[in-house]
């Protein structure tokens, strides 16, 4: 982790009265990422790769990681105001957009506040729509390393990211961030009921990614992403579980790079 991290800068920005820390590094076209539930952890092989062919920004969300607490958030719209904000003080135009499981119901909620601003969006096993079938899973009746282990198809890659049992500064990084998801995410449970009505509107090629040993997100949810947006596509992919992108990285920013370089 820490040589990867050296490809890429960390930059502040002052954003709503607070400040948002991100990591950029590649070149190209820009490229946004909006991350898990359970934020991000560093400059890794997926970024990587997409930093090979597009100039990515990495955020911790408000309130995750190193960013400030918005003390006045109280709901994912509030959150996606503020990131909005953010592109805007970067002067960020023709962004792809990626939105990774919670973090891709942040960037269909972008999308709605302004889809001019993007080219392309790609969500990996989004949450965000209630699913007509199953049900997403309450990370609040499980431990936080039991609920990220249940986000992994194979736990051998959960070790060799997080060693078989986490430390205990990870371990109180993941429950900041499960706070504030709890501030923001809770009730309703991890979708908004308005946002299938949203999306209806928004033109843009999306890329809709789920893998089929998903044991947090149900299937349902993605295909009604598909249903509902005009210019969206599915792509299942198997042998890998929710947090997909750490379990096999390569995989990953392989599809998310065809579809955001219009392939």
């Amino acid at each position: 982790m820490t040589a990867a991290m050296q490809t890429a800068q960390e930059i502040r920005v002052q954003v709503a009265g607070g400040e948002v820390v991100l990591l950029k590094g590649g070149s190209g076209d820009p490229l946004v990422i909006v991350h898990h539930d359970i934020g991000t952890h560093g400059w890794l092989r997926f970024e990587q790769a997409l930093a090979e062919r597009f100039t990515v920004h990495l955020p911790d969300m408000p309130g995750y990681g190193k960013s400030k607490r918005p003390e006045w958030a109280r709901n994912v719209r509030d959150i996606v105001a503020e990131l909005s904000l953010l592109l805007d003080t970067l002067g960020l135009r023709d962004v792809a957009l990626v939105g990774l499981g919670y973090g891709g119901w942040l960037a269909a909620e972008m999308a709605t506040m302004g889809q001019t601003r993007y080219r392309s969006l790609a969500l990996v096993n989004p949450m965000g729509i209630l699913p007509r079938e199953g049900e997403i899973l309450d990370q609040f009746l499980v431990s936080q390393e039991d609920y990220i282990k249940t986000g992994f198809h194979d736990l051998g890659r959960f070790a060799d990211l997080f060693t078989e049992e986490a430390s205990t500064d990870q371990l109180v990084a993941w429950d900041i961030c499960r706070e504030m998801t709890t501030r923001v995410g809770w009730k309703p449970y991890m979708f908004n009921r308005a946002l299938p009505f949203l999306l209806e509107n928004v033109t843009l090629p999306t890329l809709v990614v789920h893998s089929r040993e998903n044991r947090i997100v149900p299937i349902s949810t993605a295909e009604q992403y598909v249903e509902t947006m005009p210019n969206a596509r599915l792509e299942v992919i198997d042998n890998v579980g929710h947090f997909a992108e750490l379990e096999q990285p390569d995989r990953v920013a392989q599809l998310v790079i065809k579809h955001a370089a219009g392939k």
